[in-house]
C-alpha cells in the first residue's frame, strides 16, 4: 500500500483512524526521520495507547493526536498523503468529516483510502459510494486498484475543485451504503 501511495523519505502523512498503529509504524519507517506521521484516532483510549507504542518503540518521527467524529484536527495544508486504512465506513458524518479532512492536505497531496468492497452496514464502502462522497468536496480519483486477496481495494483522491461551503455540499443520492 505504501508503494502504491507514493510514500517517500521526508513526506508528511496522516495516518486517520489509526489505532493500534500498525500502518502508523510502518509509514514512520517509510518517510524517514525527516519525514513526519501524524497518527490520529477519536477514541482516548486507543489514542493514549497508541501514544505508549510510540514512546516506546522511539519514533521521533511521530505525533498522536485526538480528533472527533466529524474532525480529524489536521494541521492546515501539511500533508502529503492522508491515509484511512479500514477506517473510512466507520466515519458517521462523511461530509463533516471529508470537509474537514480536505484541509489538511497539501495542495499537491493525496488522500489515501484502502477499504471493502462492500455495504457500510458490512464493514465497508462501495467504490461508487466513496467516488460520490469524496466528490461532494472536490476530490477526484486519481488511482483505483482491487487489492490481491479478498474484497479490499486501494484509492488515491487528490483535490479538483475549490472546497465547497458546507452548505454548498450536495450529499449522495444513495444513502442505502451509509445505512445500518
Amino acid at each position: 500500500m505504501l508503494a502504491l501511495a507514493g510514500v517517500k523519505p521526508g513526506m508528511w502523512v496522516a495516518d486517520v483512524g489509526a489505532g493500534e498503529g500498525y500502518y502508523t509504524v510502518r509509514l514512520a519507517r517509510a518517510v524517514g526521520p525527516n519525514g513526519r506521521v501524524l497518527a490520529e484516532d477519536i477514541v482516548p483510549g486507543v489514542r493514549d495507547a497508541l501514544s505508549d507504542r510510540v514512546q516506546r518503540q522511539k519514533l521521533d518521527n511521530v505525533a498522536v493526536k485526538l480528533g472527533t467524529p466529524d474532525n480529524p484536527l489536521l494541521p492546515h495544508r501539511s500533508f502529503d498523503r492522508i491515509f484511512m486504512v479500514h477506517m473510512y465506513h466507520e466515519v458517521q458524518s462523511p461530509y463533516a468529516f471529508l470537509w474537514h479532512l480536505r484541509d489538511g492536505l497539501k495542495p499537491d497531496g493525496l488522500v489515501i483510502v484502502v477499504d471493502s468492497n462492500r455495504q457500510v452496514r458490512r464493514h465497508g464502502i462501495p467504490p461508487r459510494q466513496l467516488r460520490c462522497e469524496l466528490a461532494a468536496i472536490g476530490l477526484e480519483p486519481v488511482k483505483f486498484q482491487a487489492l490481491v486477496g479478498g474484497d479490499s481495494y486501494y484509492a488515491a483522491f487528490r483535490a479538483a475543485r475549490t472546497r465547497p461551503a458546507p452548505q454548498q455540499i450536495r450529499p449522495c443520492r444513495d444513502r442505502s451504503a451509509r445505512s445500518g
